[in-house]
């Protein structure tokens, strides 16, 4: 399986173009059963890539763009009177989809943001004194605009501690912009795209991750990380549910790399992505300062 998962990189190189450590690291969030945020500028390529993900793998996509007067019942569903049985109907929302796209998410109010709070963390949605579970595999890929942008607005802590990474995709450099004009039609590149893995080997690689092995003097190095910014009046400090995902993210990235445990050098490449946003929410994603000062300021015993 982990084969196809090579391939399925390699084919998500041939559509997303000189992209291939941001593809990586948002397969690594895929593996460890995260949320990905994408911020950037609009024309990068952020909906490309996440409709390529899910063409890649088989997966159920559902598109929603998140606007000003967008209603979380859009977003979840409601419940609708049937007149012919006179009953009241469920009608499922576009969250009850394996990928879920919500585009320019810092667009949309605080209440409609916060819809996804419960599906993003317990895997599930509650309406009109129900619950009912969504799909498995589960992964909302959000894209936002930068804060600079008319009409947008910053997401909360408590939204942007559910997305375990915040990747930018940056402008492409000019062989693959070559590229990406000289291959200019009328056809889609995302048609050229086959599933190289289907939802059950999917959830196969998701149990592996779990398994790879930690030592404990790489938890520790891992500890003394996330402790440094809780000593700090600069940023804001790394919670326990930071250091988890941080343990789970190095561990997906050791798994695509075909090893079974995890090194110092996994945690310092998924680091500034999971840590960045959570220690600085109003930073620009293409800037990892205050993770980047911390790696430099923890001393790497092994």
């Amino acid at each position: 399986m982990l084969t196809q998962l090579h391939n399925v990189e390699q084919s998500l190189n041939q559509v997303i173009l000189g992209k291939s450590s941001q593809i990586r690291l948002a397969l690594c969030c895929l593996l460890a059963e995260g949320h990905l945020l994408l911020e950037d500028l609009p024309g990068m390529g952020k909906t490309t890539l996440a409709h390529a993900l899910a063409n890649s793998l088989g997966l159920s996509y559902r598109r929603v763009q998140f606007t000003s007067d967008l209603l979380p019942g859009d977003l979840v569903g409601m419940s609708i009177y049937d007149a012919r049985s006179q009953q009241f109907r469920f009608q499922a929302g576009p969250v009850f989809s394996q990928v879920l796209l919500a585009d320019e998410i810092n667009r949309a109010s605080p209440k409609t943001q916060s819809a996804l709070l419960e599906a993003m963390e317990e895997k599930q949605v509650s309406v009109d004194g129900e619950t009912r579970a969504l799909p498995t595999p589960f992964f909302v890929i959000a894209t936002q605009n930068p804060l600079f942008h008319a009409g947008t607005s910053a997401l909360p802590e408590s939204q942007l501690d559910r997305f375990m990474f915040r990747l930018s995709l940056g402008f492409p450099d000019h062989q693959a912009e070559h590229q990406l004009l000289q291959r200019d039609s009328s056809t889609s590149r995302l048609e050229l795209l086959t599933e190289q893995l289907n939802t059950e080997q999917l959830r196969a690689l998701q149990q592996q991750v779990p398994k790879v092995a930690a030592s404990d003097a790489l938890i520790d190095y891992l500890l003394a990380l996330v402790n440094s910014s809780r000593h700090r009046s600069d940023m804001l400090p790394l919670s326990p549910r930071a250091s988890k995902a941080i343990l789970r993210a190095a561990k997906a990235f050791a798994l695509i790399n075909q090893r079974d445990y995890v090194t110092a050098a996994d945690v310092q490449q998924v680091f500034p992505y999971v840590a960045e946003h959570r220690l600085a929410p109003s930073s620009d994603a293409q800037e990892s300062r205050l993770s980047q000062l911390l790696l430099l300021q923890t001393p790497c015993p092994i």
